[in-house]
């Protein structure tokens, strides 16, 4: 694959890749990911956890010591950020990266490392100031190798077995000050921005598995007769398919949506969990249904189909991707952030100055600007999806514009 250029698609040719945008690589995902769901995997974290991570918050000599390695795929990236206690929560990270001086010494564990066994390359999310929370979160680069590093048994998993993943144990291990990706407590943001990428991936891989499924479903059901004529001529048969159709082409056009935010430099958060979630539901569910339809043949290992559904359940793990979708209000004030899910009326206190916003709601997105230090209310209306923002004084008089808009692209 790293010959065909398939591991570092998104890196620029200066640094080995091939310089394509998004919408190519999701291209390239699904068509993969039709057939073979661990190779897949791999790929998508090491273009778009590993090589994207680098090449966007990396120091040049980052990335020219490990970027074209990638690329070329001679040696494998892995991300890791889940732990025991920290999957969908990353801000509560228990591995540690104590500060001293010209190095960090890195202690703790981290678990379900895709490439865990076979990467070379370890970009690990830890924390380094535990008093300031996400902000005191580092990233840094880890080598195979390094001393106090050890990798644990590889996972049994249901599916994409092919794909290695482990359980990672870090003792007091040394990793020099410049391995560390960004500005001190970056970690937290890196992992976020990175992982809005890697969604991307992941919705393209799930994407694959259902696509490949429906195309086997509809040519066995073009194939095997009952009743005097192919399957697919009987409406049972033939509503599945409509819906596995319906689902795919929804699913793929919330996936390109979301590449097109990326390669736009657009806000692609909100479109990559979207994304993530519905994909992966439709792994899930036309996965099945294609089982159905091959009947008893679809439960034997002779047939692919029993494959993609093994691979199709072990996608829908999307707690953080619902978290960021369900009804959140998310403020970007440069150095500062605020996020507060609004289920009811709410009073919110802003900082003074003028903020390009973005409230995102479950059913749609509002563009707002905040212009004073006043109070702001803002409204949910969860039948229309609509966010309602006033600003007031102290005395309680308004003292800004009324928004109510809703953003489309």
């Amino acid at each position: 694959m790293g010959e065909l250029g398939f591991m570092g698609m998104m890196v620029a040719p200066e640094y080995g890749g091939s310089g394509l945008d998004t919408v190519s690589y999701v291209l390239a995902m699904e068509e993969i990911s039709k057939i073979d769901a661990s190779a897949s995997v791999v790929m998508s974290v090491n273009n778009s956890l590993v090589c994207w991570g680098l090449e966007k918050y990396g120091t040049e000599e980052q990335k020219q010591k490990y970027l074209p390695r990638l690329a070329s795929g001679e040696i494998l990236g892995a991300f890791c950020l889940s732990e025991p206690e920290a999957g969908s929560d990353a801000t509560s990270q228990r591995t540690t990266a104590i500060d001293q001086g010209d190095h960090y010494i890195l202690n703790g564990t981290k678990n379900w490392i895709t490439n865990g066994g076979t990467a070379d390359v370890y970009l690990v999310i830890a924390q380094t100031y535990p008093e300031k929370g996400h902000h005191g979160i580092n990233a840094l680069i880890v080598e195979k190798g390094m001393p106090g590093f050890e990798v644990g048994l590889k996972e049994n998993k249901l599916g994409i077995r092919g794909s290695d993943t482990h359980s990672l144990m870090f003792t007091d291990v040394k990793v020099p000050k410049e391995n560390r990706i960004g500005e001190d407590g970056f970690g937290f943001k890196f992992a976020m921005k990175t992982l809005s990428g890697g969604r991307i991936g992941i919705a393209s891989q799930a994407l694959g598995i259902a696509s490949g499924a429906y195309e086997l479903a509809k040519k066995y059901s073009k194939e095997r007769k009952a009743f005097g004529t192919e399957i697919c001529n009987h409406q049972a048969i033939a509503f599945k398919l409509a819906d596995m159709y319906t689902e795919i082409e929804a699913a793929r056009l919330l996936i390109m949506k979301a590449a097109r935010d990326k390669d736009n430099d657009d806000n692609y958060d909100l479109s990559s969990a979207a994304a993530k979630v519905y994909a992966s539901k439709v792994a899930m569910d036309v996965t099945v249904e294609a089982v159905q339809i091959h009947g008893g043949y679809g439960f034997v290992k002779e047939y692919h189909v029993e494959r993609l559904m093994r691979v199709g359940q072990e996608l829908p793990d999307s707690t953080m991707e619902m978290e960021i979708m369900a009804g959140s209000v998310k403020m970007d004030f440069g150095v500062k952030s605020f996020n507060k899910k609004v289920v009811a009326e709410e009073t919110i206190n802003v900082p003074a100055g003028t903020y390009d916003c973005m409230v995102v709601t479950e059913h749609t997105e509002t563009k707002m600007m905040i212009t004073k230090k006043t109070t702001s209310k803002l409204w949910y209306a969860k039948g229309v999806g609509l966010v309602k923002q006033e600003e007031y004084n102290k005395k309680g008089d308004l003292v800004g514009l009324t928004v109510l808009t809703n953003f489309k692209d």
